[in-house]
């Protein structure tokens, strides 16, 4: 119920104005992520650029693209500072069960 329980509209809102300023490098990696993600097609995407470049602004874009038509995201970082940047991001480690004393035996729930 929590990864459904977004006030839809005030994210559409945010989502056109977070459009409004990217660059059209920023928008062109948007929107072939939204298209894959809205048709269902699945896929993998690295996105890539040194600091500064926006890349956190990208994944929080998609989520509140993504959550603004209904959908449910779970933001998953490597790290809890990376979490933090994405509004209901949490660590992998906390969302996938990994141990954190990971040896040949461990496996994740």
């Amino acid at each position: 119920m929590d990864a459904l329980s977004y006030d839809k509209q005030s994210l559409r809102e945010e989502n056109e104005r977070q459009l409004s300023s990217m660059t059209d490098e920023q928008r062109s990696v948007y929107n072939e992520i939204m298209d894959v993600v809205l048709s269902n097609r699945g896929g993998v995407f690295f996105v890539y650029g040194y600091g500064g470049t926006g890349k956190t602004f990208i994944w929080r874009s998609l989520c509140v693209g993504i959550r603004s038509k209904g959908e449910i995201v779970v933001a998953v970082a490597l790290s809890e500072i990376v979490a933090t940047l994405i509004h209901g991001g949490v660590t992998a480690h906390s969302r996938l069960s990994i141990p954190l004393n990971v040896n040949e035996d461990s496996t994740c729930s």
